[in-house]
């Protein structure tokens, strides 16, 4: 004779198999709800509860459990319910009041608040301000650099060089190219402790200045090698000696598309008359202010990150040194910069943050 209440018949819609399975099956899953959907579907199959928890590996109030809240609720029966807590301290109006001051006003002493400082004026807790900043993403200590171009053809340069990096003319050659200038040859005043187990290298803070260099650079879009060169000078001459290695250095048959910015020495009488002499070389100017459309400044970051800021160099010859050998090893085995963007995203983009800044009211 079976002991206990019968168990309540427990039937599926379709809809709520389909959903239950998927539950089953989906990788993001909690795991907790996974397992009570497949409860669930056992159960359904007219099983008992010790059946289901033997199967299951749980135990049977387990399983009555959540069959008695499927029964009750159906597929919200089994998601978690709202937990118990200490009751909200800070209202609406406080969290509003905060952010208020957040954004529109700045503490006495300092030129944004810190978590300390608005507790102060508040009167609420640290970690209280603290929660509510990472609630609304808020964060005063932070700040970052823009600059939006006044260029008037903005727009056409914008669709030109893009243009050049998605889809680059036939039987031609595209090239990237700036300076990168004043760049020093620090040596520190004693010797650097390197790393080892436990401790990060370590310099003094203060260094000896050895001179400057100016690395003239030509990065080749299509395959990401580099024409380089150091001098001391960054002048209209020797850049129309740079235009000179330039073209000692690429095919004579292919015509040459120079993507380059609006420095003065570029458009010298010097560089005017070179041009003249060389009619396959056709120059780009990127939008005053957007540096960031030049590929070739990708390149001098690495070669910063990687050769520059942590580098000593007792003299300019020794730092023209290291930058010529990273050159070298870097077109040994060259990776092309790739280009996602197109140009009506780059627009779009620019017109967003445009409607943002005037509707701040800045």
């Amino acid at each position: 004779m079976p002991r206990g209440r019968p168990l309540a018949e427990l039937t599926l819609t379709a809809e709520e198999r389909t959903t239950l399975t998927g539950w089953t099956r989906r990788p993001k899953t909690a795991q907790a709800l996974a397992l009570r959907a497949r409860l669930v579907l056992a159960a359904a199959e007219g099983r008992s509860n010790k059946d289901v928890a033997a199967a299951l590996a749980i135990t049977e109030p387990t399983v009555g459990k959540w069959r008695r809240r499927f029964l009750a609720g159906g597929l919200d029966g089994l998601l978690d319910e709202p937990r118990p807590g200490a009751p909200r301290t800070i209202g609406d109006a406080e969290v509003e009041r905060v952010i208020a001051l957040t954004l529109e006003s700045a503490p006495r002493d300092a030129t944004h608040w810190s978590t300390r400082s608005m507790a102060a004026a508040t009167g609420f807790s640290q970690s209280s301000i603290s929660r509510i900043w990472r609630a609304f993403a808020l964060a005063p200590h932070r700040s970052e650099t823009f600059k939006l171009s006044t260029d008037p053809l903005f727009i056409e340069k914008v669709r030109d060089i893009v243009g050049l990096y998605l889809a680059p003319p036939a039987r031609a050659l595209v090239l990237s190219v700036d300076e990168k200038s004043q760049i020093q040859a620090l040596d520190r005043t004693q010797p650097m402790l390197p790393m080892r187990p436990g401790q990060v290298e370590r310099h003094t803070h203060d260094y000896a200045r050895h001179g400057t260099t100016s690395l003239f650079a030509a990065l080749d879009i299509a395959s990401g090698t580099v024409i380089g060169e150091c001098h001391r000078r960054h002048r209209s001459v020797e850049f129309r000696a740079f235009l000179d290695t330039i073209e000692a250095s690429v095919p004579p048959e292919l015509e040459v598309h120079v993507i380059l910015d609006n420095y003065g020495t570029h458009k010298t009488a010097l560089i005017h008359r070179w041009l003249a002499k060389h009619p396959r070389y056709h120059l780009h100017f990127t939008p005053t202010g957007a540096s960031w459309i030049n590929l070739v400044e990708r390149f001098f970051a690495l070669l910063t990150e990687k050769q520059v800021r942590r580098g000593a160099h007792r003299s300019t010859t020794e730092l023209e040194g290291a930058i010529l050998t990273y050159l070298a090893i870097h077109n040994e085995h060259p990776k092309p910069f790739v280009w996602t963007k197109t140009a009506d995203q780059i627009l779009a983009n620019v017109a967003r943050f445009c409607r943002r800044t005037l509707d701040s009211g800045h």
